[in-house]
């Protein structure tokens, strides 16, 4: 289990603190959604959060097989309902992979994106396509 301690900082904005650290991050609502739009908001940070839980558990896997990933990196697209209530509709997600295609580890790290916390708890209504790029 881990404490999260979060406070309200006025004018849309909180601080969370990541108790077993200390570290602490900000967030923000958006421009669209009456805040300033100055870091991330918290709906940004479920679309990180699958990320770099996606790049995490690969890592995982990749330390466990001896495999580098060294020059891997993500990108996701944050994509908001039109319709009421406000909720995340898309998570497009871009994964540049620094191995071949005919790698014989490909579907191991993909195995491991798709089968990361992140992904495994986002509700199904979310779409969540994934392009691989190999390199």
């Amino acid at each position: 289990m881990v404490n999260i301690n979060i406070n309200y900082d006025g004018e849309l904005r909180c601080t969370a603190t990541h108790t077993p650290s200390g570290s602490t991050l900000s967030t923000d609502a958006p421009l669209d959604n009456n805040g300033k739009g100055e870091t991330f908001s918290p709906t940004d940070l479920v679309a990180t959060a699958l990320a770099n839980c996606m790049a995490t558990i690969m890592g995982i896997v990749a330390e466990r097989k001896g495999i580098s990933l060294a020059g891997m990196n993500l990108r996701v697209e944050k994509h908001m309902s039109v319709d009421l209530p406000r909720r995340i509709s898309k998570l497009p997600v871009t994964i540049n992979m620094p191995m071949a295609e005919d790698d014989k580890y490909k579907d191991l790290m993909i195995n491991a994106a798709l089968t990361c916390p992140v992904h495994q708890s986002l509700h199904s209504s979310i779409d969540i396509p994934i392009e691989w790029v190999w390199l």
